[in-house]
């Protein structure tokens, strides 16, 4: 919880996104089409596009088994293995090692969060910040980080790189 609260002390989220319904709709659109099976795109699509359905959406996520198979990866947890270091610590190297994977692949500072988690829901956020927020919480998410091309996925059942 402490770690949440300051991740909200830190964001402003509306000082931070421009322009955020064309953001919005590139981000979404792009990772539904690129990653999402073809039969229930159209549906997830119909979701975003309406606020009052959004939450059909976004609450689908914890346990999301519709990603085209051959787009998405398999993240294993890799941390520092230096026994000084203390489990936080352990934690953080994990993130910076997903940071550093996302980043060799084109991502950049910031990403798109379509999340369980209404505080990042459909927001640009730093994405250090981002999966220091989302990792190991088993909170439904996709961090966009390149529209239709990149994004970070985590459920309560797996961590996924989407990739094309």
């Amino acid at each position: 919880m402490a770690m949440s609260l300051g991740f909200l002390a830190q964001f402003k989220y509306d000082d931070r996104v421009k322009n955020k319904e064309t953001q919005s709709a590139d981000h979404e659109a792009a990772v539904i089409r690129a990653f999402v099976q073809r039969d229930k795109q159209e549906r997830f699509l119909s979701f975003l596009a309406s606020p009052k359905n959004r939450k059909k959406f976004t609450e689908s996520l914890s346990h999301f088994r519709w990603f085209d198979q051959r787009f998405a990866a398999s993240l294993q947890w890799k941390v520092d293995q230096d026994p000084k270091l203390t489990p936080w610590e352990k934690h953080l190297s994990g993130i910076e090692n997903i940071v550093r994977l996302l980043k060799s692949k084109g991502a950049g500072p910031t990403c798109w969060a379509m999340s369980e988690d209404s505080e990042i829901d459909g927001r640009e956020l730093d994405l250090r910040e981002a999966l220091e927020h989302v990792s190991g919480r088993q909170i439904g998410t996709i961090l966009s980080c390149v529209p239709g091309k990149l994004a970070y996925f985590e459920s309560e059942d797996e961590t996924l790189l989407l990739a094309r």
